[in-house]
């Protein structure tokens, strides 16, 4: 709620519609191609469903969100933050900039919506297992103890999922057994993009059950598209955050 249509993925998204290639869209909204494609990736995942096949769907709806949230922003600046919400800590801030921070928007390229299956407390820690909602990938989310705790988290309850992309490691199918000793969750994929670069090769994936995935491998990789690899990431490597 706390951004406009000035979020880029939208931006890509529509620009698509209009330019018809990834590559024109890009250089419609000033980002990369790369970039553009993770735009469309992030979407499709948030959404469930390919936006592209769907994108006027998806903007019509971004639409009427961008109404409603500038709708709360001129509330929030006439009324002030402490009426508004009702809160004498809340008083002191600035309406506009309290609407905002509600709005917060990461930089962790793995985003994807899950339904919590178990959440299992041992001392400080909370070990939470979830299923993606649009098929049947399974991560394990390692966490403090007061964060299940303050979250709410159990079993039924709508989360979001998110990684960095620095925090999965890819490899071939065939050198699997590289992280097979490594506690965490490893699941199956293929590839569709490859970045080499000097300290690693940046490559998307993805998933069986439609989820696109964005990890590292080794520098020299040799992966390509079509190549069947595993995703690994540490189980204190995923981060959970309530859905709206």
């Amino acid at each position: 709620m706390g951004h406009s249509l000035s979020d880029r993925r939208l931006q890509v998204l529509r620009a698509l519609g209009e330019c018809g290639s990834i590559s024109q869209a890009a250089r419609a909204v000033g980002v990369s191609y790369k970039a553009a494609w993770q735009a469309i990736d992030t979407l499709s995942n948030l959404a469930g469903v390919p936006v592209v096949a769907s994108r006027w769907v998806a903007l019509a709806a971004a639409g009427h969100i961008d109404s409603g949230r500038a709708g709360i922003v001129l509330r929030a600046r006439s009324h002030g933050a402490g009426a508004w919400c009702g809160h004498a800590a809340v008083a002191s801030a600035q309406p506009a900039a309290a609407v905002q921070r509600l709005g917060i928007q990461t930089s962790m390229r793995n985003q994807w919506p899950c339904v919590v299956q178990q959440v299992e407390v041992a001392g400080p820690l909370a070990l939470v297992q979830v299923q993606s909602l649009h098929g049947d990938v399974q991560l394990t989310a390692r966490i403090t103890a007061e964060s299940a705790q303050l979250l709410g988290l159990q079993a039924g309850m709508a989360v979001l999922a998110m990684c960095k992309a620095t925090a999965v490691q890819v490899v071939a199918e065939n050198a699997a057994s590289s992280i097979a000793g490594h506690a965490g969750n490893t699941l199956p994929g293929k590839v569709t993009r490859v970045t080499q670069g000097a300290i690693g090769d940046e490559v998307a994936v993805h998933m069986a059950a439609g989820v696109q995935w964005v990890g590292f491998a080794v520098a020299g990789s040799g992966l390509r598209a079509g190549r069947k690899v595993r995703v690994h990431m540490p189980e204190s490597a995923v981060v959970l955050a309530l859905a709206p």
